[in-house]
């Protein structure tokens, strides 16, 4: 049994933050970091805990248009080019009905506005059945495009280990 990061990033910021979470994660159990244009449709039966991560766009998971705007604000182009997690998980389908879930995402810290793609995220997972492993969970960045808050890696490797600790299994 191992965990699934599957995780949607604009700039970069929310990949950061999926990857501690998974080195956080991996102190106890395996994990994989998938970026969501590559994550399966279906969840395997190996996965125990499944966690989602996007950024906040328009105070709930990012759209079509919300993207588009992203792009248009990155020279470079964007880290996910093309569906999101709004999308891959009105598709998802689970093969255990003892996967338990958990997500997160990436907001301005300053102004604190409404909304959150980790909320509706795992509002959409519940409805889907699985367990929810912990809330919904924030994490942090200076301006749209970043750089991340100062110790929001150390709180997400953290948070992995806490998620990690629920599960008994390496």
């Amino acid at each position: 049994m191992h965990a699934l990061v599957v995780y949607e990033s604009m700039y970069g910021n929310t990949r950061q933050i999926a990857e501690a979470v998974a080195e956080g994660l991996a102190e106890r159990m395996r994990a994989e970091v998938v970026e969501v244009g590559s994550a399966p449709g279906i969840i395997d039966e190996d996965v125990a805990l499944l966690v989602v991560g996007g950024p906040t766009h328009a105070f709930a998971m990012s759209r079509a248009a919300t993207r588009r705007s992203a792009a248009d604000d990155a020279p470079q182009g964007l880290v996910s080019r093309g569906i999101g997690i709004r999308e891959w998980l009105s598709g998802l389908r689970t093969g255990s009905a003892r996967l338990a879930a958990a997500a997160f995402d990436t907001r301005v810290a300053k102004p604190r506005l409404p909304g959150s793609a980790a909320r509706g995220a795992a509002n959409r997972l519940r409805r889907l059945g699985v367990r929810s492993a912990a809330p919904a969970h924030s994490f942090y960045v200076s301006g749209t495009k970043g750089p991340l808050v100062a110790g929001e890696l150390d709180r997400a490797r953290e948070w992995g280990e806490t998620l990690a600790s629920s599960f008994a299994v390496r």
